[in-house]
């Protein structure tokens, strides 16, 4: 039976973010890859890629050799169903107060 990559690569970024004592926010904050992707990629419902992987592994300070280490299928189903053990910061820190900047120098009209 082939392993699904997918769950193997999430498993390991999921285990080896919670290892470094990282929330998904803390990852987004550091990679620019959203939260939603990363608790995605974590489910094992996204396909990656390699820029990607490199990307996200320097954001959590691994090597992205070791988001394809081999976990057994139990060991990849366990830690994907886990709670994760770093809670969300967000709660901690405030709503996201996204503001537009004008990307004209062109005086408003108005």
């Amino acid at each position: 039976m082939a392993m699904d990559m997918r769950k193997l690569v999430g498993a390991n970024f999921k285990r080896l973010r919670d290892g470094k004592d990282l929330s998904q926010e803390d990852v987004e904050e550091r990679s620019g890859f959203s939260q939603q992707y990363i608790c995605a990629l974590e489910m094992g419902q996204r396909n990656p890629t390699i820029i990607s992987l490199f990307e996200l592994a320097q954001a959590i300070g691994v090597s992205h050799v070791e988001l394809v280490m081999p976990l057994s299928p139990e060991e990849i189903d366990k830690i994907i169903r886990e709670k994760s053990k770093v809670s969300s910061r967000r709660k901690q820190k405030g709503p996201r107060v996204i503001s537009r900047r004008k990307t004209s120098s062109r005086p408003d009209p108005t």
